[in-house]
């Protein structure tokens, strides 16, 4: 199995204003946040988390992808940067990974993540969208 990567958009920034000169980002939070986080719970064999310039999401800001070359891949958007919902995306990481397909049970979803879910896209690697059942 490849790695997964949790691509994290680093110029997100939840407010329509501008950061001021010398703020981060909330991507940029939401990216240093995960990796504080991460370290706990991953080793660096198992999960990447990789900061990309943009995700092109901007305004549902920030964004995250989830992805697996074999699995289908989810785009999440509007996550806050607190350790709450990094956590839980986290979570939802763990479940991604552990599942052959990548599919979960939206039961087992975080709540905190009910509303983030954005996209489902399928591996290009899958030879049928109807295959790809949740409970697989």
């Amino acid at each position: 199995m490849s790695k997964h990567t949790l691509f994290v958009c680093k110029s997100c920034h939840r407010s329509s204003e501008e950061p001021a000169e010398g703020q981060s980002c909330d991507g940029s939070i939401l990216l240093d946040t995960l990796n504080a986080l991460s370290a706990q719970q991953f080793t660096a064999e198992d999960l990447e988390i990789r900061p990309v310039g943009c995700l092109w999401a901007c305004s549902r800001g920030c964004v995250v992808a989830l992805a697996n070359p074999e699995k289908r891949t989810y785009l999440l958007v509007d996550l806050p940067t607190d350790e709450e919902h990094a956590s839980a995306l986290l979570q939802l990481t763990q479940m991604y990974m552990n599942h052959r397909k990548g599919a979960f049970i939206w039961d087992k979803l975080p709540k905190q993540l009910e509303s983030a879910m954005f996209a489902c896209i399928p591996s290009s690697l899958s030879s049928s969208l109807d295959e790809d059942s949740e409970e697989d």
